[in-house]
């Protein structure tokens, strides 16, 4: 639905919502007007009532100085006492800074006064109280204009001869305050503008760390990142500067097998495979990067966040571990392909012999010549399925026997093979089986490849009495595959290392190496089994492995299987 051309031209012209850097900074430099103002029309009438007060207790002061003193009682005695008082209260009046000091009879009429001219005449003002002998103030518009003054008696002998007056014009006090606000207006403005540029200068650090988004915005990204978080079923985890923890989602936790709380735990703290954690702590990009955990294999990738420093690490995992069983089978099936279409290379051959032999008159050669070869396959066939007639396993035999073939290495299936169709539980599947046995025959076909009389000999059996050399066997039958080659052995001192992701003493290929043995030691841990190797004793290297069966699957028999070395 389209709108209107006039209603499309208002909504394009709305403002749009103010960031909420914007709306802080807004908020905060009102908030830090109004403050500031307060404070100053708090001051301003603090120090008015102040001044006032000041003024007061100033002419309060000056008034009983001169009450007190004996020289304006000894001159109020005399015939004029204005020649003497009014020199004494301009004195006064200039070294206390009031503005009058009125000396007066108790008639009120002015023995002093700061206009000359006034002098004799009547006080304009209250003097009751004075002459009641109480000292008061007020604030009183004489002729000087409007003042804060104080009144007193003055005593001679107790009895009261005049009364004094001393006051400080509004005006004045006026002008006291007005400074004391200029200077308090100006601090004022300064705070207000200092308080401006933090608040500004704060406030665009939040602008960058928001990118401009106001509350709204920010509220709404937050659910579409809670959201998201949890839909993606992709591992996702977010490590800080430190490598800590700062977030993980629920498929995160389920690849890595973390429980428990691992919010703010370290990376090294998780317990994951040393390979792995070494990839979380490294500060450079990953990308589909292959490790193992305990029942997983996983493709890492790595991103570090950085802002001008670096501020962390995004990781996403991802399930692959029937992706690379699937490789795994796939690589298997183009070996197979491989070794078929070089059979069938080899059956041309062979056939363009027979034909020639019998072109040329030869039958009984041609005859002779072809059956040798049919009885050679058949030979190797029947071996292979009277020892293992487990299909899965038979069949990944045959086909590992025509590649080792193809790169001149003979494989042998031990005598002492024996697994029955059937024999295997549900618990043990073929693909696991394939996965071990696979990658321990490959890798002897790479070790013994190029050696003298250059084999591999399989055997495949169960087993419950050939313990002796297990100190760790656990009471049970057992799936007991060896493989073993004629290649140069493992070091002893490698024993651990060749079945850790990324080992190797080849050079690595197209799609790297020292994934195989790696795979092998992660099946046989998941069921439970255990995996070895040692040196043969006709030289090369014999890999183990034990498997634990359920006891229906007992059958009597010894095997040797025989393996290479991570090739």
């Amino acid at each position: 639905m389209r709108l209107p051309a006039p209603l499309t031209g208002v909504l394009t012209r709305l403002p749009r919502p103010r960031s909420l850097a914007g709306q802080l900074f807004a908020m905060q430099a009102v908030l830090l007007a109004v403050l500031v103002l307060g404070y100053a029309v708090f001051t301003y009438l603090s120090d008015r009532d102040q001044a006032k007060e000041a003024a007061t207790r100033q002419a309060l002061a000056v008034t009983r100085s001169v009450a007190d003193s004996p020289s304006v009682r000894a001159a109020i005695r005399t015939p004029d006492p204005s020649a003497r008082l009014q020199p004494y209260a301009n004195r006064v009046q200039r070294h206390t800074g009031v503005d009058f000091v009125t000396i007066m009879n108790p008639r009120a009429i002015r023995w002093t006064h700061p206009t000359p001219d006034l002098i004799g005449k009547k006080f304009v003002g209250n003097t009751a109280p004075a002459l009641a002998g109480h000292t008061f103030t007020e604030t009183y518009e004489g002729t000087l204009g409007l003042s804060v003054r104080a009144v007193t008696p003055i005593r001679d002998h107790g009895e009261i001869v005049g009364l004094v007056s001393a006051g400080i014009r509004v005006e004045a006090i006026s002008a006291r305050i007005h400074d004391q606000v200029t200077t308090l207006a100006g601090v004022a403005g300064g705070a207000l503008a200092l308080g401006a540029v933090g608040t500004y200068v704060i406030n665009a650090r939040l602008r960058r760390s928001t990118h401009g988004m106001n509350a709204t915005e920010l509220s709404r990204m937050h659910d579409y990142h809670q959201a998201a978080l949890h839909a993606v079923r992709e591992g996702l985890l977010m490590l800080d500067g430190q490598y800590r923890v700062a977030l993980i989602n629920d498929g995160g936790r389920e690849l890595l097998g973390a429980g428990g709380e691992v919010l703010g735990r370290s990376v090294a703290d998780l317990g994951l495979p040393a390979p792995l954690t070494g990839a979380l702590l490294s500060t450079r990009p990953r990308v589909d990067e292959i490790h193992l955990t305990a029942d997983r294999v996983l493709a890492v990738n790595t991103s570090p966040v950085s802002g001008g420093e670096r501020r962390g690490t995004v990781v996403t995992l991802r399930d692959v571990t029937e992706l690379q069983s699937l490789m795994g089978e796939l690589d298997s099936e183009r070996g197979f392909t491989l070794a078929l279409r070089s059979q069938a290379h080899e059956a041309a051959n062979r056939l363009h012999t027979v034909v020639s032999l019998i072109e040329l008159g030869r039958a009984e050669e041609a005859v002779e010549f072809a059956t040798a070869e049919l009885e050679l396959a058949q030979t190797l066939t029947d071996q292979v399925v009277a020892a293992v007639s487990e299909p899965v396993l038979a069949a990944l035999l045959l086909g590992k026997a025509a590649l080792a073939n193809e790169r001149g290495v003979e494989l042998v299936v031990s005598e002492d093979s024996g697994i029955d169709d059937g024999l295997l539980p549900p618990s043990l599947p073929a693909r696991d089986l394939v996965t071990i046995l696979g990658n321990l025959i490959d890798n002897a076909v790479d070790a013994a490849q190029g050696s003298v009389g250059a084999r591999v000999t399989v055997t495949a059996t169960t087993d419950e009495s050939d313990h002796t050399d297990h100190t760790d066997h656990t009471d049970g039958p057992e799936l007991l595959l060896r493989v073993q080659d004629t290649g140069e052995g493992v070091d002893p001192a490698h024993a651990e290392a060749v079945f850790r992701r990324g080992w190797s003493t080849k050079p690595a290929g197209p799609g790297g190496r020292g994934l195989g043995l790696a795979l092998v030691r992660q099946t046989v841990q998941r069921h439970g089994g255990r995996l070895s190797v040692a040196r043969a004793d006709g030289g090369g290297a014999e890999f183990e492995v034990r498997l634990p069966l359920p006891a229906a699957c007992a059958k009597a028999g010894r095997a040797v299987v025989v393996g290479g070395e991570d090739a």
